[in-house]
């Protein structure tokens, strides 16, 4: 076990992460060594414990105020601190290294809803939360679990959003090499970084719905039946809508500068069930409207790079991870749109697509316990370096 007041150069450390896309619990086995940008990790193993369809619903259900109650909000914090638990006892399980040999669990947990601005309309203050309470997980586990790590950064100012950048630095920073890293999880998000960039010109923002609203017109479409569009087969049999398209990129969020984040808040359920009514009155058929889900993510991936990155930044390359990845006509779709640079999945590096954003949480978490900053302010809006995240002892 980490001391908090003698560290170890080298943890046994556990990333455990649930998207917007609402899949299921990623949880990262890691192995770090050292702290700060010289930080270097090795991923020992992998899971996924996907939520069933009900319980699916009820998350989202939360992320729709006229659903949610305050009941339903307090109960889901713990359960879903027990799935977090249990992913991170099965990613030990299947490395064969028993929980007391981990060092410390770092916690995304779930987000349920996200206030990046006030709206003194409304009253809002600019607030986040995140549900999976790290204390159940820490009691379950028996390990130290950091966690909430988005309340520091709006506390300093920022939008507590994109939280990656910092790791992705580690991961990914070149010194030759302009990249942007590209997540496409049920929100996309990228950071930037260009060659040779210190942890203060890195820049991120979300480029608006990931697989959202792909994920959400294809289980409408398929009656239940189909949660995502495997591979984008369903994208494949169609052909896009560009014009409606066009009109969809009309959304104001899309013209917003960064730094700027978002969620389900504005592209959840009832975005997919007006993007879906249009396309249905447009005449399009099932395959017609996956395919422009699917060229509406992509097109707007692209239009953010147009208006916010290439101006700024020299570009060599595009590096795609999350489920996103997975989906070859989305990946063609973005080489198509951004000619001339190489669109690559995070897997060509050494990273998997998928546990990405798990291995950068234990990297944070790392930071945290080593007292190091670990936001971006140029990335969320800041207005100081700070250190996210809370630690649970059990």
């Amino acid at each position: 076990m980490i001391s908090i007041t003698g560290f170890k150069t080298e943890s046994l450390a556990i990333g455990l992460m649930s998207g917007t896309s609402l899949d299921g619990v990623d949880a990262a086995l890691v192995r770090i060594k050292g702290s700060g940008l010289t930080t270097t990790s090795r991923l020992i193993a992998y899971v996924q414990l996907p939520y069933e369809e009900d319980f699916r619903e009820q998350i989202k259900a939360l992320c729709n105020i006229e659903q949610s109650s305050v009941a339903d909000v307090c109960s889901m914090n713990f359960l879903l601190a027990d799935r977090f638990a249990a992913a991170a006892e099965a990613v030990c399980q299947q490395a064969g290294i028993a929980m007391d040999e981990v060092d410390f669990i770092s916690s995304h947990g779930q987000t349920v809803w996200h206030i990046p601005k006030s709206d003194a309309a409304q009253s809002l203050a600019r607030s986040t939360l995140q549900l999976g309470d790290l204390s159940v997980i820490a009691t379950r586990t028996g390990r130290p679990v950091v966690g909430d790590f988005r309340p520091a950064d709006m506390a300093a100012g920022g939008q507590g959003a994109p939280l990656v950048p910092y790791g992705d630095l580690i991961l990914f920073g070149d010194a030759l090499q302009g990249r942007v890293l590209q997540n496409i999880g049920g929100i996309g998000n990228c950071t930037v970084l260009p060659a040779a960039c210190t942890a203060d010109q890195v820049t991120a923002y979300d480029t608006g719905p990931g697989n959202m609203i792909i994920d959400q017109v294809v289980l409408e479409l398929s009656g239940g039946k189909l949660a995502y569009d495997e591979n984008g087969k369903w994208a494949a049999e169609g052909t896009p809508d560009k014009a409606l398209v066009a009109k969809m990129m009309q959304h104001p969020y899309f013209s917003q500068m960064p730094p700027k984040s978002t969620g389900r808040e504005l592209f959840g359920a009832a975005y997919a069930a007006a993007v879906l009514a249009g396309a249905r009155e447009r005449g399009l058929s099932s395959a017609d409207i996956v395919a422009t889900a699917t060229w509406f993510t992509a097109k707007s991936i692209a239009d953010s790079y147009e208006r916010w990155v290439f101006p700024k930044n020299k570009i060599d390359q595009i590096i795609v991870s999350g489920g996103g990845a997975h989906n070859e006509v989305l990946l063609a779709m973005l080489s198509e749109l951004l000619p001339g640079r190489t669109v690559a999945k995070a897997s060509s590096f050494g990273i998997d697509d998928d546990a990405k954003e798990a291995l950068i949480f234990a990297l944070l978490g790392n930071e945290c316990i080593h007292g190091i900053p670990n936001n971006a302010p140029s990335a969320t809006g800041a207005g100081r370096r700070v250190v996210m995240g809370k630690l649970a002892l059990g």
